[in-house]
């Protein structure tokens, strides 16, 4: 692993340890909270210290959240949840990637060797993440939700993901409809902006619903419905340039629902042992979600992508960038791509530090 102690979320234990235990910080009693960055700066109405924080994956409970809001990560996301109680993927759930500069569509085409341990500096580092969206259930997650959001400092803000779940005897609309319920539980635990996962690729029995236009459009309706004023974020993936007329669909379509959208999740691509053999356990897990350094230039794609046709259609939408944020450098360059808010996960694993350093040049 890299030689700098992993902090919010810890690779090297399971899931479980990490909700339990965590958060691994390196400074318990420091506090920067009410730090405050001039000028102010707002997102879905909300004023905030700055437009950063960290993505949904890192921050499982309550208490990582409050960490990350001491630290200066001033929006948020409190990990992805679901309406039942779900396990978690067999571990290990990250490794590291060997990746020569990016993660190319065409490199992601071929097998990527992985690693258990890496030296790899954490500003170059790629690595997977098959969690597989892992649940204790709404009788845990909706109370703790509610811990988090009332950790807010002032100009902060705590975001909630959720995602559906495929049940036994399940059509497409009692899924879409699974949505809608688990942004309600959401709801109920007070969050001012919720996050609707599109896009997680750990899951093959429910796939990635955001290239499907009918499952966001009707998510994203039936959501609104759900929760009425509170602002939805769709979370996406990667579209390529085959993509676009499907990308600018969705983007009118959902107009009336969804607020802002996040890019990008992750990119998917074999993950094999220096043998060839599939490194992560388990059926289904030959390919994995690819994160960190080595997708940068997609998310900043998607980015400018996504502030072209919001000013072509004269659109209201915000955008959130996320991917391969992993020093102040990428976070202006998103801010320059024209991302309102931009968000790690990664990077933040490792460096409690991110917020501060990136605050020392805004």
């Amino acid at each position: 692993m890299p030689t700098q102690p992993a902090t919010f979320f810890d690779p090297a234990k399971t899931f479980d340890d990490n909700v339990d235990h965590g958060p691994y910080l390196s400074d318990q009693s420091q506090n920067v909270k009410a730090d405050k960055v001039e000028p102010n700066y707002e997102f879905l109405g909300h004023k905030l210290n700055s437009p950063f924080g960290i993505a949904s994956g890192p921050l499982p409970t309550s208490r990582h959240v409050i960490g990350a809001f001491k630290r200066g990560f001033d929006v948020v996301c409190y990990k992805t949840q679901r309406s039942v109680t779900f396990p978690c993927n067999p571990f290990p759930n990250v490794v590291y990637i060997d990746i020569d500069g990016d993660l190319t569509e065409e490199k992601a085409s071929h097998p990527q060797i992985g690693h258990l341990q890496s030296n790899t500096p954490i500003e170059k580092l790629t690595i997977t993440n098959s969690f597989g969206n892992p649940c204790r259930g709404p009788d845990f997650w909706v109370e703790d939700l509610r811990k988090a959001v009332q950790g807010q400092g002032k100009e902060q803000l705590c975001i909630s993901s959720i995602v559906g779940t495929i049940q036994e005897g399940f059509n497409d609309l009692d899924y879409f409809k699974d949505f809608a319920a688990t942004a309600l539980l959401a709801k109920s635990a007070c969050v001012q902006a919720i996050e609707l996962n599109l896009s997680c690729p750990n899951v093959a029995s429910e796939g990635v619903l955001c290239y499907t236009y009918d499952a966001v459009y009707q998510v994203s309706k039936l959501s609104k419905e759900a929760v009425g004023d509170i602002p939805l974020i769709a979370k996406m993936g990667y579209f390529n340039a085959a993509q676009q007329p499907l990308l600018e669909k969705i983007l009118l379509g959902t107009s009336p629902f969804i607020s802002a959208f996040s890019v990008i999740n992750t990119l998917q691509a074999a993950i094999v042992d220096e043998q060839g053999n599939q490194l992560l356990p388990g059926p289904g897990r030959l390919k994995a979600g690819c994160c960190g350094a080595s997708i940068k230039w997609a998310g900043l794609d998607m980015v400018k992508r996504l502030a072209a046709l919001r000013e072509k259609h004269q659109l209201d939408f915000e955008i959130i960038g996320v991917g391969g944020v992993m020093t102040p450098a990428d976070f202006h360059e998103y801010r320059n791509a024209g991302a309102d808010i931009v968000q790690s996960a990664t990077a933040v694993m490792w460096n409690d530090q991110l917020a501060l350093q990136i605050k020392s040049t805004i």
